[in-house]
């Protein structure tokens, strides 16, 4: 994104995402990342702080383990207690040994009734269902508990990886990733063609047989593609507003943290959509020394989208120059199976891949009939350093 004026320096002097998401370190994405050996490619560097809004409506670092709990300003004392009883809980639970249990069936008992198990107040519940499971709303509560202990386990098992936060973001941005892929495809003797409009899907017998651009044709068997190339072949499900913001210092209140994420679940701004908090600088070579850029999202409920936001924007401190956009979000209307035409999702508010990684899988699995294997990974992504 080139700066707005001389200002802020140069264009080059920013490499501004349009949409930043963080990889969750031992998530889903970075194992498949791995898998393909584009990470030989990337460089990865950890996310300073991982924070949440409580009820206070100050915002405080997400607590993981059992010294944070006891830390933590989100609680009691007593309720800290009972947090950190849950959490050893969680950690030594395993849905292959009903020994680990404690009454709680992953596959009967609801996550509701093991936050009351345990004593949990509604703010605990809270933060814990959206900051470190990283739920998007409460419907989490009345289904089997053995997903959200899953997702809890991956936030700290993520957290123990690298200490500061479970989240990496790669340097230079997001924009490296396309960039690894193009060198590992030319390695594999794909083809990458940059800046080719596409002019039309091509079909024999209804399906997909090749794609025209300026007159030519490349003959395919499969094509995988956005949203936004087959407007014919999607449903709108909704809005995403973001807002860019550039800033000479880091967001108030996070230890002068240089790159964080922040979380404002729904209920503590009375919504039905938590707003999202990235910001990333020049430690991950993203913009000039000194500067910051955050980004503010969430899904659109009114008609004011910027309004809906600005709890998120509050946390910020002076902005120099911020960049309001409203996005449609689209889903495919069919699993493509038929004509070979395989349709991801648009982006979602949130501020990382756990979400997308589930599409990416699904992808998968339409387009090559089975699920992706993940004991294929072998390596980390300290192995390919």
């Amino acid at each position: 994104m080139p700066a707005p004026d001389e200002t802020y320096g140069r264009g080059r002097d920013w490499n501004v995402d349009l949409i930043p998401k963080f990889l969750m370190a031992n998530g889903q994405l970075v194992k498949l990342l791995v898998h393909t050996g584009v990470t030989r490619y990337l460089e990865f560097k950890s996310i300073e702080g991982s924070y949440v809004m409580g009820r206070s409506g100050k915002i405080s670092k997400v607590p993981a383990d059992e010294k944070e709990a006891l830390t933590s300003d989100l609680m009691g004392l007593f309720e800290k207690r009972r947090f950190k009883n849950f959490l050893v809980f969680v950690q030594d639970f395993s849905e292959e040994d009903p020994k680990t249990w404690k009454d709680c069936d992953p596959k009967a008992t609801t996550m509701a009734e093991v936050y009351k198990k345990y004593g949990l107040d509604d703010n605990t519940s809270d933060f814990v269902g959206h900051a470190l499971a990283l739920y998007r709303n409460d419907d989490y509560l009345k289904q089997p508990c053995g997903e959200a202990m899953k997702r809890i386990k991956l936030y700290s098992d993520s957290l123990a990886r690298y200490g500061k936060s479970p989240y990496l973001y790669p340097l230079y941005g997001l924009g490296e990733l396309p960039q690894g892929f193009a060198r590992l495809s030319a390695i594999y003797g794909g083809t990458y063609m940059l800046d080719k409009p596409i002019e039309e899907i091509v079909y024999e017998g209804g399906k997909v047989v090749g794609v025209k651009s300026a007159g030519e044709t490349a003959k395919c068997k499969q094509v995988y593609c956005d949203p936004t190339y087959v407007s014919d072949k999607v449903k709108k499900t909704g809005q995403v507003v973001r807002c860019i913001c550039l800033m000479d210092h880091p967001i108030p209140n996070t230890k002068d943290a240089l790159s964080t994420q922040i979380i404002i679940p729904q209920k503590q701004c009375g919504r039905n959509s938590d707003i999202y908090v990235t910001m990333v600088s020049y430690t991950h070579q993203v913009a000039g020394k000194n500067w910051f850029v955050a980004n503010v999202s969430t899904n659109v409920e009114t008609a004011n989208p910027e309004a809906e936001i600005q709890p998120g924007l509050n946390l910020l401190g002076p902005i120099k120059q911020k960049f309001l956009q409203v996005s449609d979000v689209f889903a495919p209307v069919d699993s493509g199976c038929d004509s070979q035409l395989f349709v991801s999702k648009s982006y979602d508010a949130t501020s990382h891949f756990e979400t997308t990684c589930l599409d990416v899988l699904d992808i998968f699995k339409r387009g090559t009939g089975e699920d992706f294997d993940f004991s294929k990974v072998k390596h980390t992504l300290e192995d390919q350093e």
